[in-house]
Order: structure tokens, then sequence, then C-alpha cells
């Protein structure tokens, strides 16, 4: 009796490399991935950690706009500033840039910003894996961003990145801005706490 041959699976199908153009041509709904080795990744983002982005984002404008001091942008600004992967795309929740790094010509044209800010904030969300987060701080900090604020709501804590691999833990007391926002300070606390209602009246 003969041996039924089965034929080989044909192999799969190579996916195709995302580029950053082609994620600039998704628009409004390509905010939502980042670009990592050719492939999208969709950003665990929570109402909790929009909220908390807010908070830091408001904390940050008003100490800087008396003074016009930078670029200060919210959740989904795409950043294409790392030397080691030159196609990759990165956003931050909040990020700052001071204002002599970041000509109008140059925040206004179309396109990623090829500029690391000086300030990237990323807030963690529930489905956020400690290596994941630790991977994209690490990133920020190898483009050259002098100081990553990572910010933990459910824990309620701040913890500052800096190149030299110092990091400093905010728990309860006050955050500074130290060396990208001279004079910047803000209650840890400030920045977790949740509308109530009655509290305005």
């Amino acid at each position: 009796m003969s041996a039924v041959l089965t034929p080989p699976m044909p192999a799969p199908a190579a996916v195709p490399e995302v580029t950053p153009e082609d994620l600039l041509r998704m628009g409004g709904e390509g905010k939502r991935y980042e670009l990592i080795d050719g492939h999208l990744e969709e950003r665990n983002v929570s109402f909790q950690s929009s909220y908390v982005a807010g908070e830091v984002y408001d904390a940050i404008k008003q100490f800087i706009k008396p003074g016009n001091l930078g670029w200060l942008s919210p959740e989904g600004t795409g950043y294409q500033c790392f030397p080691h992967a030159p196609k990759q795309v990165r956003r931050a929740d909040v990020s700052f840039i001071a204002l002599a790094r970041l000509t109008a010509d140059r925040a206004t044209a179309e396109g990623f910003l090829s500029v690391a800010p000086d300030l990237a904030v990323e807030v963690n969300s529930p489905n956020d894996t400690v290596g994941e987060v630790n991977t994209k701080v690490e990133e920020w900090l190898r483009a050259g961003v002098p100081l990553v604020w990572e910010v933990d709501p459910e824990a309620r804590i701040v913890k500052c990145h800096r190149p030299d691999g110092s990091v400093t833990r905010r728990e309860g007391d006050t955050l500074t801005g130290d060396p990208v926002l001279p004079g910047f300070a803000v209650p840890v606390a400030d920045l977790f706490k949740l509308p109530v209602a009655g509290a305005g009246a």
C-alpha cells in the first residue's frame, strides 16, 4: 500500500512593513498607534490615564504660559526622534520642548517631530506591562530626553527618570521639573485628585 503524500503547507505571507508615511496617511485614526519595528502597536489608554495626563498637562501649562517658555503637547503627538531606530514613532502622553529648541516653522510642518522633547510624560494604564513601560522610558532617554516622568495613577506615584540612570520616586510630596523646568513644583497628590460632586458649590 503506497503512502499518501501530504502536500507541504504554503509559507505564511510576510506581513508588509508599515512606514512612518503610512502612519501619517491614517490621519486621526493613526493617533491610536505607535510604530515599532515596522509594526503598528495600539496604545493602551484608559479614561483614568487620560484624565491624569490632562491634570499633568494643565499643571505644566499654568507654569510655562506666563513666561512663554516653550511648546507643550497633549497626548497623541508623534515623535520620530530615535537615532537607534529612525523609522520608529512614539507618542508621549504629555511632552514639552523648550522654546529655543523648536522654531514655529518646524513645529507646524507636516509629519512627526524629529526633535526629542525636553520632558516626556508617560501615564501608566491598567493594561501596560512593566516591560513595556520600562522599554518606552529607556527609548526616550536613549533619544536624548533629559527628563521622563512615569506617572502611576494606581500607586499614586511619579518616578522621575534621568539619562544617568537615576530614578527619583515622588509620592505624597512635591514634584519638581529640574533641570528642564526650574521653579516648577506641584503636589503629587494634586495630579490624582478626582472630581467630587458638590465640591465646587
